[in-house]
């Protein structure tokens, strides 16, 4: 398998931008797809395999998720986020972090902002989500009410650092849409993890956007193999529990597929009868629209 020096130094250092005032950069890096299967294959040495061979070994890997290869290689980050959306990234507790410290040092005069076509309503469906955006003659106010408090506090922030009050202190009124910098290094194994939960669509949009670019900017390129598998074993795949293979399976056998919706009501699992809202219910009907299984009318 191919060398990835050359990834590697063309990405060293490039900040890739991220919403308004962002940015991901590769730092380092240690190992590459041909570590993945040297790890696998513990006992040969390098070269006893080819090349074709190593790429049906990563996804046969992936597919059975054989996890540990993956740990073998690793990728160190330089981040710039806004402090709420790192909130989110942080509890990801498997990397190594070190992050920007606004006790020692003054904080990053940046935040992120909203553009008035750019706020998002509250999902009635999803507490932690959204769905739809509002009106930007609407978000035009939100947005220069936005840019006003930020500036407010900035101001408020920087008075007190001049008139010598401790940085630990002066920092407690600052907004989460502060921006902050860390270093953050993971093993490719969870690295995927975070890629699987932060860049699926639900996902909240800021941090989805640090993923997507971390992912196909950058892990792409240095794992070419390793980040195909994922795309497709992971990324791109729904999984079935045990109630919708058999929901399925019913649907089969009363050659009700493709179903409709009364279809998939009728033969679903017998816990989701009679339920008004059933989340459960309805992930799997998703799942099944998605897989050409259910026609909407």
């Amino acid at each position: 398998m191919a060398s990835n020096q050359e990834a590697l130094e063309a990405l060293r250092w490039k900040k890739f931008p991220v919403l308004n005032d962002g940015f991901v950069c590769l730092v380092d890096v240690m190992g590459s797809d041909d570590a993945i299967v040297q790890a696998a294959r513990v006992s040969y040495g390098e070269g006893t395999k080819s090349v074709s061979d190593d790429r049906t070994l990563i996804r046969y890997l992936m597919r059975h998720r054989h996890t540990t290869p993956f740990e073998m290689a690793e990728v160190k980050l330089l981040v710039r986020v806004p402090m709420d959306a790192w909130r989110q990234w942080i509890r990801h507790r498997t990397a190594s972090v070190n992050e920007y410290s606004t006790r020692y040092s003054v904080a990053i005069d940046a935040a992120q902002t909203t553009e008035p076509d750019g706020w998002r309503m509250q999902a009635t469906t999803n507490r932690q989500g959204s769905a739809g955006y509002f009106d930007p003659e609407q978000g035009e106010a939100l947005t220069a009410a936005e840019r006003q408090f930020q500036a407010d506090a900035r101001a408020l922030y920087e008075k007190r650092v001049e008139l010598g009050v401790a940085r630990e202190q002066a920092r407690k009124d600052l907004p989460l849409s502060t921006y902050t910098q860390a270093y953050w290094k993971c093993d490719l194994h969870n690295l995927f993890h975070f890629l699987s939960l932060r860049m699926e669509k639900h996902a909240q949009l800021e941090i989805r956007e640090y993923a997507t670019v971390i992912g196909e900017e950058i892990v792409k390129p240095l794992f070419p193999c390793a980040y195909g598998a994922f795309a497709d074993y992971v990324l791109g795949a729904e999984t079935l529990s045990r109630l919708e293979q058999e929901t399925v399976a019913r649907l089969a056998a009363a050659k009700k597929l493709p179903a409709t919706l009364d279809d998939f009501m009728a033969c679903g699992d017998p816990s989701w009868q009679g339920l008004t809202r059933c989340r459960e219910r309805d992930e799997a009907k998703e799942k099944l629209i998605k897989m050409g299984l259910i026609v909407e009318d």
